[in-house]
């Protein structure tokens, strides 16, 4: 069986566990003619464990009109607002602080993102993480 072609890929960021055919997903995958609620159900199901964080997901849609996708981590600012507890970031970062994340806050967001950033140690991790949560209005403690 030879190798299906791929026709384009699609990155959202929808809710884990409680994704519907509303925007952005229904109009994404029916501009390509996929059957969106397949891909709803398969997507809450992968995801019902992570119910509350916003997922981005890569889409991979086939010429033939099927598709398969690939889940990641939450955003690193996501996280962040997760640790911390806070609605949003400083809308004046370097001016007002929004929080203070600890380094092993910092660490344990590191570890689990590893797998999406483009960083060969933790130490490296360490640094994006640190980086999106100053542009935040995050210092780091």
């Amino acid at each position: 069986m030879p190798a299906k072609k791929i026709k384009t890929y699609i990155k959202l960021n929808i809710p884990a566990g409680i994704a519907t055919a509303a925007p952005p997903v229904g109009p994404a995958l029916g501009q390509h003619g996929l059957p969106i609620m397949d891909f709803v159900k398969a997507f809450n199901e992968r995801t019902k464990e992570k119910t509350g964080n916003i997922l981005p997901v890569v889409i991979t849609v086939f010429t033939d009109r099927t598709f398969k996708f690939i889940t990641k981590e939450p955003p690193v600012a996501e996280m962040i607002k997760k640790a911390l507890n806070l609605e949003k970031g400083s809308g004046k970062s370097g001016h007002e602080s929004a929080g203070t994340l600890s380094k092993a806050q910092v660490e344990e967001i590191a570890k689990k993102k590893m797998p999406d950033l483009n960083a060969n140690s933790v130490q490296g991790a360490m640094k994006i993480v640190e980086g999106t949560a100053r542009s935040m209005g995050v210092k780091i403690g």
